[in-house]
């Protein structure tokens, strides 16, 4: 396993009033990818944000290098892929029950010039795994029920992690490609480094990060991020 770990703070926690601006400072704070949550009052109980503010934001992210991880939790999913490739995201990844073709829905993203992954849910098995590993570029595991942030992290994930890292380390074996394992809800300083051990390389983090932008503190990402980078640190 490449011991590379990539935070991905999820803009669904932060103050949408200032989203440029929290962006850049979060960014600045030593994050490496801007997660992008895209909820439509149907496949998930909540309704969020669509590829408009994703192209609002894309100079920004992008100009400091940061990737959009867009999330998919739509149903279908194959009408919106091609927006969301055109306001700039990097990587599009949807949940398999939301794709009559998962297959076909894989490579639509590709050929849209994005990286593509499946998402599982809690119950979600991997199994839907089984025939399209090369077209697969990130795992995410939701480690709570998708629809809401500040859930509390389920503990069963950890070796739902164990099992998709190990697929992944048996097809990168046999490849020589490799696959990210990212992990979605309740991840925070202190439950990190247990969650990277169990297999997992990016780390999405909502409130725990963007919670704390109710502080005035100017620097309050950089301690909240050095925070979690000081306990991958010790895996």
């Amino acid at each position: 396993m490449d011991k590379t770990f990539r935070i991905a703070p999820s803009i669904l926690s932060a103050n949408f009033a200032k989203l440029g601006q929290e962006i850049e400072n979060v960014i600045k704070s030593g994050t490496d990818i801007v997660h992008f949550d895209v909820m439509d009052n149907h496949y998930v109980p909540n309704l969020t944000i669509g590829p408009l503010v994703c192209d609002a934001i894309r100079e920004l992210s992008h100009n400091a290098g940061a990737l959009i991880d867009v999330h998919l939790m739509v149903k279908p999913v194959d009408r919106i892929i091609p927006d969301f490739a055109k306001a700039g995201a990097d990587i599009i990844t949807f949940h398999p029950e939301a794709s009559d073709h998962i297959d076909r829905s894989l490579a639509l993203i590709r050929d849209s010039g994005c990286k593509a992954g499946l998402v599982f849910n809690p119950a979600t098995p991997l199994h839907y795994l089984d025939y399209v590993m090369d077209k697969v570029d990130m795992i995410l595991l939701m480690s709570v029920n998708p629809g809401f942030g500040g859930q509390k992290f389920i503990p069963a994930t950890l070796d739902k992690l164990k099992q998709a890292r190990a697929r992944i380390d048996a097809y990168t074996e046999k490849s020589g490609r490799q696959i990210w394992l990212e992990v979605d809800g309740g991840v925070n300083a202190n439950n990190i480094a247990d969650i990277a051990k169990a297999g997992a390389d990016t780390f999405v983090a909502g409130s725990a990060v963007f919670g704390a932008g109710k502080d005035t503190d100017p620097n309050r990402y950089d301690t909240i991020v050095g925070q979690l980078r000081a306990a991958l640190a010790t895996v």
